[in-house]
């Protein structure tokens, strides 16, 4: 099928979002890509047409993201399915023909791909004038291989020079860092708001300026606001650039089996994002522990969580949250003076002690144990940290191993954590969300089936 190409205009993603974010309104966003362009063409235009306030997204194929082109082309060529859009083997005609007629001022397109090697990706972005996309040198590299954390630093800052170059040519480059997310289901918030703000401060010394910062929905709603509280303020006190926004993420785990459950869970996602001040929310479906979602149930996820936002914002009381993105620490104060800020200042600043170059304080932090990811197996990861869920839900540190936290962790809280332990701490969401809801949320679907109020 052949694809009209239409002319494109590029759009700073992150000021478009800002400007929609703060008219009143939270910009949801689906993970949706597919192989085949016609499909992927579909979904873009889905997205555009939901009854909610919308940017588009196109997620990348698993062969892409590790580089293996070859693997990439060859399904193409025989017309195998892909779990994603091969933005680097398709040719450049064939992804303007996707993106034409419907990428335009109101609906601007990030791309999505989860790489330490993404060079033949931004080489892509650059020369297609897509000027949004996502990552990180530590996010996209400690989760997803056996990558050395050296080398995906060096890749990200050249990634990140070529990116930033767009200015240039009239184009305002945005890039989100992933690091909020990082195997954020058992990672305590402050060690994701740390990261978020160590790859925030590692785009923007490479030339970035147009950046959102991500956190991932954890497992106790109260803890959550504190670390996205806690997050808007260090990157307001530490983050040079009035160009930022904060973006949720609904739950990165194990995900509820119910409709009500899967509901529930994203409505709450919904609800953080509005009580923070977050602008943009990137939504599950209810498909997630099932299947790769259609395009219809991420239709239905994106409009059921724009209405539990709209639901919720008039309720606020005026000046009970933070103007998101705020440009200096000086509207903050009082807002984030919480354990998780405490803990996030203290793991950030003790890494920026280690060197004025980010790249390189991020590389000393994980050798010296400064950084130390939960469970994560990664061979530059000193994987001494441990992590349990409390019975209140919080997500609590076990084990700070070399941690700069000795002073501010209740040491009364550490215990040892067994293989039973990890796997039921794993399922916690899944069984709290999965049970008969004691707490309905504004818009939620009235039956299993139902998508609208």
């Amino acid at each position: 099928m052949n694809l009209e190409v239409e002319p494109v205009r590029a759009v700073d993603f992150g000021a478009f979002v800002r400007s929609r974010g703060g008219a009143g309104a939270l910009v949801v966003q689906p993970r949706l890509g597919f192989g085949d362009p016609v499909l992927m063409r579909a979904g873009l235009a889905a997205t555009k047409a939901a009854d909610a306030t919308t940017v588009g997204t196109i997620t990348l194929d698993s062969y892409t993201r590790v580089g293996d082109l070859e693997a990439a082309e060859s399904a193409l060529r025989e017309g195998a399915p892909l779990n994603g859009y091969p933005i680097v083997s398709h040719a450049r005609a064939v992804t303007e023909g996707v993106l034409g007629g419907i990428r335009d001022v109101t609906f601007p397109v990030q791309v999505r791909h989860g790489s330490a090697m993404p060079g033949d990706i931004f080489t892509a972005l650059i020369e297609l004038g897509i000027p949004a996309t996502e990552g990180g040198p530590v996010s996209y590299c400690l989760p997803y291989g056996r990558t050395p954390l050296a080398e995906s630093v060096r890749n990200w800052a050249e990634c990140c020079r070529r990116f930033a170059a767009l200015r240039e040519t009239g184009v305002e480059p945005h890039l989100e860092t992933f690091g909020g997310c990082l195997l954020g289901q058992l990672c305590p918030p402050s060690q994701l708001v740390a990261m978020s703000v160590l790859e925030a401060l590692f785009f923007h010394q490479h030339g970035l300026r147009s950046i959102s910062v991500s956190y991932a929905q954890q497992t106790n709603l109260k803890q959550d606001v504190e670390a996205v509280l806690a997050l808007q303020r260090l990157c307001a006190e530490l983050v040079p650039t009035g160009n930022l926004h904060i973006v949720v993420y609904a739950y990165m785990g194990v995900y509820p089996t119910t409709d009500h459950g899967a509901y529930r869970l994203l409505g709450q996602a919904a609800e953080l994002a509005v009580r923070t001040g977050a602008h943009r929310l990137i939504v599950k479906t209810v498909a997630e522990s099932r299947r790769i979602p259609t395009i219809a149930e991420n239709v239905a996820a994106l409009e059921y969580a724009g209405r539990v936002a709209d639901a919720i914002l008039p309720t606020l009381p005026a000046g009970e949250i933070p103007a998101a993105g705020s440009a200096t620490s000086r509207s903050l104060v009082g807002f984030g003076d919480s354990q998780t800020y405490a803990e996030a200042r203290a793991l950030v600043e003790a890494v920026l002690e280690v060197d004025q170059n980010v790249g390189r304080a991020l590389l000393g932090a994980f050798a010296r144990g400064l950084l130390d990811i939960p469970y994560c197996v990664h061979p530059d990861n000193a994987a001494r940290t441990r992590s349990f869920i409390a019975s209140d839900g919080r997500l609590c540190w076990a084990d700070v191993g070399g941690l700069p936290l000795s002073r501010l962790v209740d040491t009364h809280h550490t215990r040892r954590i067994t293989s039973a332990d990890l796997l039921a701490d794993l399922s916690y969401v899944r069984r709290t969300f999965d049970q008969p809801p004691e707490r309905v949320l504004p818009g939620t679907p009235v039956d299993q089936g139902a998508i609208g109020v």
